[in-house]
């Protein structure tokens, strides 16, 4: 089996996108999840996606590379906002209620993980985004990665 660069990507961007999502939630919270997912625009999830950068850039590992002023970091605030109450309010108020009444307040965070999970998928799909993170492959031992993955391999 051939480790490739596909498989790295993907690799990567799970890696980066994974949360504090519980191994198993609830058909409620499942539910809140589709509607999330089903209730956005790929213009709504790039909303999602500018406000988690413009968080992730103060981050003083990377805030150097960053360069976002007050202003549009207050709009994409308002922006995210109005995205969440959107959601929560309107387009998702009946699949919210119940997974808060029935598996708990944390179902929000819950449906939200899947939702940016989805977004960041979309953001990794962008051919300039993924050939970016392709550079990473150039100094990987692609030899030895497919020897761990051929002897990891269940034998049948």
């Amino acid at each position: 089996m051939k480790f490739g660069k596909a498989v790295a990507l993907n690799l990567f961007a799970i890696v980066a996108l994974s949360g504090a999502l519980p191994a198993h939630a609830g058909p409620y919270a499942d539910d809140m999840s589709k509607c999330l997912v089903q209730a956005t625009t790929p213009a709504d999830r790039g909303v999602f996606i500018k406000w988690m950068f413009s968080a992730m850039a103060l981050n003083p590992e990377v805030e150097s590379m960053a360069k976002i002023s007050e202003t549009q970091r207050e709009q994409m605030n308002q922006a995210a906002a109005g995205l969440f109450q959107k959601l929560l309010l309107v387009s998702c108020k009946t699949q919210t209620q119940q997974a808060v009444r029935y598996e708990g307040p944390q179902t929000i965070g819950q449906a939200f993980n899947v939702f940016g999970q989805v977004a960041g998928r979309e953001l990794f799909a962008n051919p300039r985004v993924a050939e970016g993170m392709g550079g990473l492959m150039k100094y990987v031992d692609e030899s030895k990665l497919n020897e761990l993955v051929n002897e990891s391999s269940v034998k049948r």
